[in-house]
Protein backbone atom coordinates (compact mmCIF):
# COMPACT_ATOMS: atom_id res chain seq x y z
CA UNK A 1 0.00 0.00 0.00
CA UNK A 2 1.26 3.49 -0.86
CA UNK A 3 1.37 5.20 2.54
CA UNK A 4 1.69 8.61 0.91
CA UNK A 5 -1.86 8.28 -0.30
CA UNK A 6 -3.25 7.71 3.18
CA UNK A 7 -4.94 10.63 4.86
CA UNK A 8 -2.82 11.28 7.95
CA UNK A 9 -5.73 12.85 9.76
CA UNK A 10 -7.74 9.64 9.44
CA UNK A 11 -4.84 7.62 10.86
CA UNK A 12 -4.70 9.93 13.88
CA UNK A 13 -8.46 9.63 14.37
CA UNK A 14 -8.30 5.84 14.22
CA UNK A 15 -5.45 5.70 16.73
CA UNK A 16 -7.26 8.03 19.13
CA UNK A 17 -10.47 6.04 18.72
CA UNK A 18 -8.65 2.87 19.64
CA UNK A 19 -7.18 4.46 22.75
CA UNK A 20 -10.52 5.82 23.95
CA UNK A 21 -12.31 2.50 23.47
CA UNK A 22 -10.24 0.65 26.07
CA UNK A 23 -12.13 -0.26 29.26
CA UNK A 24 -12.12 2.59 31.78
CA UNK A 25 -10.50 2.12 35.17
CA UNK A 26 -12.28 4.50 37.48
CA UNK A 27 -9.63 4.30 40.19
CA UNK A 28 -6.68 5.03 37.91
CA UNK A 29 -4.90 8.31 38.69
CA UNK A 30 -4.53 10.95 35.98
CA UNK A 31 -0.88 11.17 34.92
CA UNK A 32 0.69 14.60 35.28
CA UNK A 33 1.90 14.36 31.68
CA UNK A 34 0.54 12.58 28.66
CA UNK A 35 2.54 11.78 25.56
CA UNK A 36 1.37 13.59 22.41
CA UNK A 37 -1.85 12.05 21.14
CA UNK A 38 -2.51 10.02 24.29
CA UNK A 39 -5.92 10.40 25.91
CA UNK A 40 -6.26 9.28 29.53
CA UNK A 41 -9.19 7.18 30.68
CA UNK A 42 -10.16 9.67 33.37
CA UNK A 43 -10.06 13.42 33.87
CA UNK A 44 -10.10 15.77 36.82
CA UNK A 45 -12.69 18.50 37.29
CA UNK A 46 -12.70 21.34 39.80
CA UNK A 47 -16.10 20.74 41.40
CA UNK A 48 -17.64 23.51 43.52
CA UNK A 49 -19.10 21.40 46.32
CA UNK A 50 -19.94 24.13 48.85
CA UNK A 51 -19.58 27.87 49.22
CA UNK A 52 -15.92 28.82 48.72
CA UNK A 53 -14.92 25.16 48.46
CA UNK A 54 -13.70 23.60 45.22
CA UNK A 55 -12.53 19.98 45.21
CA UNK A 56 -10.68 18.15 42.46
CA UNK A 57 -12.73 15.10 41.50
CA UNK A 58 -11.91 12.44 38.94
CA UNK A 59 -14.32 10.86 36.46
CA UNK A 60 -14.09 8.58 33.42
CA UNK A 61 -13.94 10.41 30.11
CA UNK A 62 -17.27 9.45 28.50
CA UNK A 63 -17.72 8.03 25.03
CA UNK A 64 -18.36 10.71 22.42
CA UNK A 65 -21.48 10.96 20.32
CA UNK A 66 -21.24 11.57 16.59
CA UNK A 67 -21.57 15.33 17.09
CA UNK A 68 -19.43 15.68 20.22
CA UNK A 69 -15.88 17.02 20.66
CA UNK A 70 -13.33 16.19 23.36
CA UNK A 71 -11.09 19.14 24.22
CA UNK A 72 -7.97 19.13 26.36
CA UNK A 73 -8.25 22.29 28.43
CA UNK A 74 -5.33 24.72 28.27
CA UNK A 75 -6.69 27.61 30.32
CA UNK A 76 -9.74 29.50 31.57
CA UNK A 77 -10.27 32.90 33.13
CA UNK A 78 -12.16 33.47 36.38
CA UNK A 79 -15.18 35.65 35.62
CA UNK A 80 -17.08 37.82 38.05
CA UNK A 81 -19.97 35.42 37.55
CA UNK A 82 -17.75 32.54 38.71
CA UNK A 83 -16.82 34.56 41.77
CA UNK A 84 -20.49 35.24 42.58
CA UNK A 85 -21.29 31.54 42.28
CA UNK A 86 -18.22 30.58 44.35
CA UNK A 87 -19.14 32.96 47.17
CA UNK A 88 -22.96 32.96 47.20
CA UNK A 89 -24.36 30.35 44.74
CA UNK A 90 -27.00 32.81 43.44
CA UNK A 91 -27.90 30.40 40.62
CA UNK A 92 -28.33 27.38 42.94
CA UNK A 93 -25.95 25.27 40.83
CA UNK A 94 -23.85 23.54 43.52
CA UNK A 95 -22.42 20.99 42.80
CA UNK A 96 -21.05 22.47 39.59
CA UNK A 97 -17.89 22.66 37.50
CA UNK A 98 -17.43 26.35 36.75
CA UNK A 99 -15.41 28.05 34.03
CA UNK A 100 -16.80 29.58 30.82
CA UNK A 101 -13.84 31.71 29.65
CA UNK A 102 -11.98 28.60 28.55
CA UNK A 103 -10.00 27.32 25.60
CA UNK A 104 -8.15 24.19 24.63
CA UNK A 105 -7.11 21.74 21.94
CA UNK A 106 -9.33 19.24 20.16
CA UNK A 107 -8.07 15.72 20.86
CA UNK A 108 -11.03 13.73 19.52
CA UNK A 109 -14.16 14.42 17.47
CA UNK A 110 -17.36 12.63 16.56
CA UNK A 111 -17.76 11.49 12.97
CA UNK A 112 -20.27 14.22 12.14
CA UNK A 113 -18.10 17.13 13.31
CA UNK A 114 -16.65 18.90 10.27
CA UNK A 115 -16.86 22.68 10.74
CA UNK A 116 -17.18 25.25 13.50
CA UNK A 117 -20.12 27.63 13.99
CA UNK A 118 -18.67 30.12 11.51
CA UNK A 119 -18.13 27.50 8.79
CA UNK A 120 -14.40 27.05 9.43
CA UNK A 121 -12.96 23.54 9.19
CA UNK A 122 -12.29 21.67 12.43
CA UNK A 123 -9.56 19.08 12.91
CA UNK A 124 -7.87 17.27 15.76
CA UNK A 125 -5.21 19.64 17.07
CA UNK A 126 -7.18 22.83 16.47
CA UNK A 127 -7.56 25.36 19.30
CA UNK A 128 -11.17 26.20 20.12
CA UNK A 129 -13.51 28.18 22.36
CA UNK A 130 -17.20 27.69 23.03
CA UNK A 131 -19.94 30.27 23.17
CA UNK A 132 -23.49 29.02 23.83
CA UNK A 133 -25.49 25.82 23.75
CA UNK A 134 -28.70 26.40 21.82
CA UNK A 135 -30.02 22.85 21.79
CA UNK A 136 -33.19 22.94 19.67
CA UNK A 137 -33.74 26.69 19.30
CA UNK A 138 -34.04 27.38 15.53
CA UNK A 139 -34.52 31.13 16.07
CA UNK A 140 -30.84 31.71 16.82
CA UNK A 141 -28.33 31.56 14.00
CA UNK A 142 -24.88 32.93 13.34
CA UNK A 143 -26.33 35.74 11.27
CA UNK A 144 -28.98 37.14 13.62
CA UNK A 145 -27.03 40.19 14.78
CA UNK A 146 -29.12 41.25 17.75
CA UNK A 147 -31.93 38.72 17.69
CA UNK A 148 -31.12 37.07 20.99
CA UNK A 149 -28.25 37.26 23.42
CA UNK A 150 -26.84 34.52 25.60
CA UNK A 151 -29.83 34.79 27.94
CA UNK A 152 -31.72 32.32 25.77
CA UNK A 153 -29.12 29.58 25.96
CA UNK A 154 -26.96 27.46 28.23
CA UNK A 155 -23.26 28.01 28.81
CA UNK A 156 -20.50 25.57 29.70
CA UNK A 157 -19.32 26.31 33.22
CA UNK A 158 -22.84 27.16 34.39
CA UNK A 159 -24.41 23.74 33.81
CA UNK A 160 -25.70 21.58 36.67
CA UNK A 161 -23.63 18.47 37.24
CA UNK A 162 -24.80 15.36 35.37
CA UNK A 163 -23.52 11.93 34.38
CA UNK A 164 -20.90 13.41 32.03
CA UNK A 165 -19.37 15.72 34.68
CA UNK A 166 -16.96 17.34 32.19
CA UNK A 167 -19.22 20.38 31.84
CA UNK A 168 -16.96 23.33 32.70
CA UNK A 169 -13.58 24.65 31.61
CA UNK A 170 -12.04 24.37 35.08
CA UNK A 171 -10.96 20.82 34.32
CA UNK A 172 -8.43 18.69 32.45
CA UNK A 173 -10.85 17.89 29.62
CA UNK A 174 -14.28 19.11 28.56
CA UNK A 175 -16.88 17.39 26.38
CA UNK A 176 -18.40 19.79 23.85
CA UNK A 177 -21.80 18.37 23.06
CA UNK A 178 -23.71 18.33 19.80
CA UNK A 179 -25.75 21.51 19.45
CA UNK A 180 -23.08 23.72 21.00
CA UNK A 181 -21.42 26.65 19.31
CA UNK A 182 -17.67 26.24 18.89
CA UNK A 183 -15.07 28.37 17.11
CA UNK A 184 -11.68 27.51 15.67
CA UNK A 185 -9.28 30.14 17.06
CA UNK A 186 -5.98 28.45 16.29
CA UNK A 187 -4.56 31.78 15.03
CA UNK A 188 -4.73 33.36 18.50
CA UNK A 189 -2.28 32.83 21.38
CA UNK A 190 -3.42 31.28 24.67
CA UNK A 191 -3.80 34.53 26.62
CA UNK A 192 -5.86 36.09 23.84
CA UNK A 193 -8.08 33.02 23.70
CA UNK A 194 -8.70 33.19 27.45
CA UNK A 195 -9.81 36.82 27.02
CA UNK A 196 -12.27 36.17 24.17
CA UNK A 197 -15.37 35.79 26.35
CA UNK A 198 -15.00 39.00 28.40
CA UNK A 199 -13.98 40.91 25.27
CA UNK A 200 -17.16 39.74 23.54
CA UNK A 201 -19.16 41.41 26.32
CA UNK A 202 -17.66 44.76 25.31
CA UNK A 203 -17.95 44.20 21.59
CA UNK A 204 -21.68 43.70 22.20
CA UNK A 205 -21.90 46.78 24.44
CA UNK A 206 -20.25 49.01 21.86
CA UNK A 207 -22.50 47.61 19.11
CA UNK A 208 -25.49 48.45 21.32
CA UNK A 209 -24.08 51.95 21.89
CA UNK A 210 -23.70 52.50 18.14
CA UNK A 211 -27.43 51.95 17.66
CA UNK A 212 -28.05 55.32 19.36
CA UNK A 213 -26.33 57.18 16.53
CA UNK A 214 -24.42 59.24 19.12
CA UNK A 215 -21.14 57.31 19.39
CA UNK A 216 -18.79 58.59 16.66
CA UNK A 217 -15.05 58.93 15.95
CA UNK A 218 -14.87 62.37 17.58
CA UNK A 219 -17.12 61.59 20.56
CA UNK A 220 -16.06 62.46 24.07
CA UNK A 221 -16.56 59.20 25.98
CA UNK A 222 -16.42 58.54 29.72
CA UNK A 223 -15.90 54.99 30.99
CA UNK A 224 -16.82 54.50 34.63
CA UNK A 225 -15.18 51.50 36.30
CA UNK A 226 -11.72 50.24 35.36
CA UNK A 227 -11.89 46.58 36.23
CA UNK A 228 -11.36 44.13 33.37
CA UNK A 229 -14.70 45.09 31.76
CA UNK A 230 -14.05 48.83 31.82
CA UNK A 231 -10.47 48.43 30.62
CA UNK A 232 -11.55 46.24 27.71
CA UNK A 233 -14.26 48.82 26.92
CA UNK A 234 -11.56 51.46 26.56
CA UNK A 235 -9.55 49.15 24.29
CA UNK A 236 -12.55 48.47 22.04
CA UNK A 237 -13.22 52.20 21.73
CA UNK A 238 -9.60 52.85 20.80
CA UNK A 239 -9.63 50.19 18.09
CA UNK A 240 -12.65 52.05 16.64
CA UNK A 241 -10.60 55.23 16.42
CA UNK A 242 -12.19 57.02 19.38
CA UNK A 243 -9.43 58.94 21.16
CA UNK A 244 -11.11 61.34 23.59
CA UNK A 245 -11.71 58.93 26.48
CA UNK A 246 -11.85 59.74 30.20
CA UNK A 247 -11.69 56.85 32.70
CA UNK A 248 -13.23 57.10 36.18
CA UNK A 249 -12.30 54.75 39.04
CA UNK A 250 -11.15 54.82 42.67
CA UNK A 251 -7.95 52.77 42.29
CA UNK A 252 -4.95 54.61 40.89
CA UNK A 253 -3.26 51.45 39.55
CA UNK A 254 -6.31 50.69 37.46
CA UNK A 255 -6.47 54.27 36.24
CA UNK A 256 -2.82 54.06 35.22
CA UNK A 257 -3.58 50.91 33.25
CA UNK A 258 -6.57 52.67 31.68
CA UNK A 259 -4.09 55.09 30.12
CA UNK A 260 -2.13 52.17 28.69
CA UNK A 261 -5.34 50.83 27.17
CA UNK A 262 -6.12 54.14 25.48
CA UNK A 263 -7.72 56.59 27.94
CA UNK A 264 -6.44 60.12 27.44
CA UNK A 265 -7.38 61.38 30.91
CA UNK A 266 -8.38 59.79 34.22
CA UNK A 267 -10.40 60.89 37.24
CA UNK A 268 -10.01 59.27 40.67
CA UNK A 269 -13.37 59.64 42.41
CA UNK A 270 -11.64 59.37 45.80
CA UNK A 271 -10.08 62.78 45.13
CA UNK A 272 -13.48 64.49 44.88
CA UNK A 273 -16.15 64.83 47.56
CA UNK A 274 -19.70 64.66 46.25
CA UNK A 275 -21.20 64.15 42.82
CA UNK A 276 -21.02 67.81 41.85
CA UNK A 277 -17.26 67.93 42.43
CA UNK A 278 -16.82 64.63 40.60
CA UNK A 279 -18.89 65.83 37.67
CA UNK A 280 -16.83 69.00 37.48
CA UNK A 281 -13.65 66.91 37.42
CA UNK A 282 -14.97 64.99 34.40
CA UNK A 283 -15.90 68.32 32.79
CA UNK A 284 -12.36 69.63 33.30
CA UNK A 285 -10.83 66.40 31.97
CA UNK A 286 -12.76 66.93 28.72
CA UNK A 287 -11.50 70.52 28.47
CA UNK A 288 -14.67 72.15 29.73
CA UNK A 289 -17.25 69.77 28.25
CA UNK A 290 -19.36 66.89 29.47
CA UNK A 291 -19.30 63.51 27.75
CA UNK A 292 -21.16 62.79 24.54
CA UNK A 293 -21.45 59.17 25.58
CA UNK A 294 -20.88 57.15 28.76
CA UNK A 295 -20.29 53.48 29.57
CA UNK A 296 -21.20 52.38 33.10
CA UNK A 297 -19.14 49.26 33.91
CA UNK A 298 -19.09 49.02 37.71
CA UNK A 299 -22.16 47.08 38.85
CA UNK A 300 -22.65 49.72 41.56
CA UNK A 301 -26.10 51.34 41.90
CA UNK A 302 -24.47 54.52 43.24
CA UNK A 303 -22.21 54.67 40.20
CA UNK A 304 -25.24 54.32 37.94
CA UNK A 305 -26.97 57.19 39.73
CA UNK A 306 -23.89 59.38 39.32
CA UNK A 307 -23.09 58.77 35.67
CA UNK A 308 -25.99 60.83 34.29
CA UNK A 309 -24.25 63.92 35.69
CA UNK A 310 -21.26 63.26 33.41
CA UNK A 311 -23.30 63.34 30.17
CA UNK A 312 -24.20 66.38 28.08
CA UNK A 313 -27.69 67.27 26.90
CA UNK A 314 -28.60 64.95 24.04
CA UNK A 315 -25.88 62.46 25.00
CA UNK A 316 -26.00 58.70 25.35
CA UNK A 317 -25.45 56.01 27.96
CA UNK A 318 -24.75 52.29 27.80
CA UNK A 319 -25.33 50.44 31.09
CA UNK A 320 -23.58 47.06 31.16
CA UNK A 321 -22.34 46.75 34.72
CA UNK A 322 -25.20 44.67 36.11
CA UNK A 323 -24.91 41.03 35.09
CA UNK A 324 -26.96 40.02 38.12
CA UNK A 325 -29.26 41.92 40.47
CA UNK A 326 -27.00 44.48 42.13
CA UNK A 327 -29.73 46.48 43.81
CA UNK A 328 -31.77 49.57 42.98
CA UNK A 329 -30.37 52.89 41.78
CA UNK A 330 -31.89 56.29 42.52
CA UNK A 331 -32.17 58.80 39.70
CA UNK A 332 -34.27 61.87 38.97
CA UNK A 333 -36.13 61.09 35.73
CA UNK A 334 -36.67 64.77 34.91
CA UNK A 335 -33.14 66.07 35.47
CA UNK A 336 -31.23 62.92 34.55
CA UNK A 337 -33.16 61.70 31.49
CA UNK A 338 -36.04 63.82 30.24
CA UNK A 339 -34.75 67.39 30.32
CA UNK A 340 -31.37 66.26 28.99
CA UNK A 341 -32.95 63.88 26.44
CA UNK A 342 -30.46 61.13 27.25
CA UNK A 343 -30.60 58.06 24.98
CA UNK A 344 -29.97 54.93 27.03
CA UNK A 345 -29.28 51.34 25.99
CA UNK A 346 -28.72 48.30 28.13
CA UNK A 347 -26.25 45.57 27.26
CA UNK A 348 -26.11 42.03 28.61
CA UNK A 349 -23.45 39.52 27.50
CA UNK A 350 -23.36 39.02 23.70
CA UNK A 351 -24.69 37.40 20.55
CA UNK A 352 -22.99 34.84 18.34
CA UNK A 353 -21.99 37.50 15.81
CA UNK A 354 -20.33 39.55 18.57
CA UNK A 355 -18.29 36.50 19.53
CA UNK A 356 -16.93 36.14 16.02
CA UNK A 357 -16.20 39.88 15.78
CA UNK A 358 -14.14 39.62 18.95
CA UNK A 359 -11.47 37.53 17.23
CA UNK A 360 -10.76 40.40 14.85
CA UNK A 361 -10.85 42.95 17.68
CA UNK A 362 -8.11 41.09 19.55
CA UNK A 363 -5.89 41.08 16.47
CA UNK A 364 -6.56 44.77 15.85
CA UNK A 365 -5.87 45.72 19.47
CA UNK A 366 -2.49 44.03 19.33
CA UNK A 367 -1.86 45.60 15.94
CA UNK A 368 -2.10 49.12 17.37
CA UNK A 369 -0.04 48.23 20.42
CA UNK A 370 -2.66 47.90 23.16
CA UNK A 371 -1.39 45.62 25.97
CA UNK A 372 -4.47 43.40 26.04
CA UNK A 373 -2.65 40.36 27.41
CA UNK A 374 -1.48 42.37 30.44
CA UNK A 375 -5.06 42.11 31.69
CA UNK A 376 -4.16 38.60 32.89
CA UNK A 377 -2.21 39.44 36.02
CA UNK A 378 -2.29 36.08 37.85
CA UNK A 379 -2.14 32.47 36.68
CA UNK A 380 -2.83 29.45 38.92
CA UNK A 381 -2.77 25.73 38.28
CA UNK A 382 -5.93 23.64 38.59
CA UNK A 383 -4.56 22.29 41.89
CA UNK A 384 -4.45 25.87 43.26
CA UNK A 385 -7.85 26.98 41.97
CA UNK A 386 -9.20 27.91 45.43
CA UNK A 387 -6.30 30.33 45.87
CA UNK A 388 -7.09 31.73 42.43
CA UNK A 389 -10.67 32.41 43.47
CA UNK A 390 -9.61 33.95 46.77
CA UNK A 391 -7.19 36.21 44.89
CA UNK A 392 -10.11 37.30 42.74
CA UNK A 393 -12.33 37.96 45.76
CA UNK A 394 -9.56 40.07 47.34
CA UNK A 395 -9.58 42.14 44.12
CA UNK A 396 -5.87 41.63 43.65
CA UNK A 397 -4.79 42.14 40.08
CA UNK A 398 -7.23 42.18 37.18
CA UNK A 399 -8.01 38.98 35.30
CA UNK A 400 -7.15 35.76 37.18
CA UNK A 401 -6.67 32.66 35.02
CA UNK A 402 -6.39 28.96 35.67
CA UNK A 403 -3.78 27.52 33.30
CA UNK A 404 -3.15 23.80 33.04
CA UNK A 405 0.35 22.42 33.08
Amino acid sequence: MDMNSVNIEEIVKQVLKGMSSQPAQSAAPVPSYQAPGAIPKTARVAMLTALEKIELQEYPIPELGDGDILVKVEGCGICGTDAHEYKRDPFSLIPVVLGHEGTGEIVKMGSKVKKDSAGKDLHVGDKVVTCMIFKDNPDITMFDLNKQNVGGADVYGLLPDDDKHLNGWFSDYIVIRQGSTVFNVSDLDLDSRILIEPCAVLIHAVERAKTTGILRFNSRVVVQGCGPIGLICIAVLRTMGIENIVAVDGEQKRLDFAREMGAGKTVNFKDHKGIEALSEAVNVAFGGYLADFAFQCTGSPVAHSNIYKFIRNGGGLCELGFFINGGDATINPHFDICSKEITTVGSWVYTLRDYATTFDFLKRAKGIGLPINKLITHKFSLEDINEGFQTNLRMEGLKIAIVNK
